[in-house]
């Protein structure tokens, strides 16, 4: 994903930056309500935590923020993998970037909600984040599979996802509960439901991760 380093650093400087507050939560903390996946809480580990909100689309600009976040710290202080932990949690516009290359394929996704490929000049055909093209240079191997298999955490809204399977239900013309199934079965590997947005970036900071608006 090509990359405008000015652009990147300006949109960097405006986002909102808000410090963590002291965990209330212990993350250990067990769910009266086993409906929802809250395992991943036990994966925020390490000295150095952040969540990273993303509620807009911005061609997968929150997953590049907190990529870059882990290798600026390595670069900066020497930091191992191990001891950072990045939640990304995708909602709002963001929820599009949970789905994988055949969804948005399927149900035409770029063109459906105005996400247009500034490169080329026209609709999006796959999710931008959901894989890097081959020949890629590592440092730009950005993208959610990779993300997760590095240990970081990937959260999607509910709510948000709402959106997707009314999608799935208009154009299959199947009840709700069926173009749900087929809505989760689109999912990128690893990506975790959470009841909303809010409740994934306030759980997280619950957990010590800092927070950034990524936007």
């Amino acid at each position: 994903m090509p990359i405008n380093r000015r652009d990147f650093l300006g949109s960097f400087g405006a986002a909102s930056i808000v410090a963590a507050v002291p965990p209330t939560l212990h993350a250990s903390s067990a769910p009266i309500n086993e409906t929802w996946d809250t395992t991943w809480v036990e994966r925020v580990r390490g000295k150095y935590r952040a969540v990273f909100d993303s509620p807009g689309f911005s061609d997968g600009a929150g997953l590049f923020r907190a990529v870059v976040w882990t290798q600026h710290y390595k670069e900066v202080y020497g930091t191992a993998p191990g001891e950072m932990s990045a939640v990304l949690v995708v909602r709002h516009q963001g929820i599009w970037l949970a789905m994988n290359d055949e969804f948005w394929k399927k149900y035409t996704i770029g063109r459906r909600q105005k996400f247009k490929d500034s490169e080329k000049k026209q609709w999006y055909d796959h999710n931008p984040i959901a894989s890097t093209p081959a020949g890629t240079p590592a440092e730009f191997q950005i993208n959610i599979p990779k993300f997760i298999s590095d240990g970081h955490i990937v959260l999607a809204c509910n709510l948000a996802f709402a959106a997707v399977i009314d999608v799935v239900k208009k154009e299959e013309k199947v009840e709700r509960e069926e173009a749900e199934k087929t809505a989760r079965e689109h999912l990128l590997p690893g990506v975790i439901l959470q009841p909303s947005g809010v409740f994934a970036a306030l759980r997280a900071q619950d957990a010590g991760c800092h927070y950034i608006l990524t936007g």
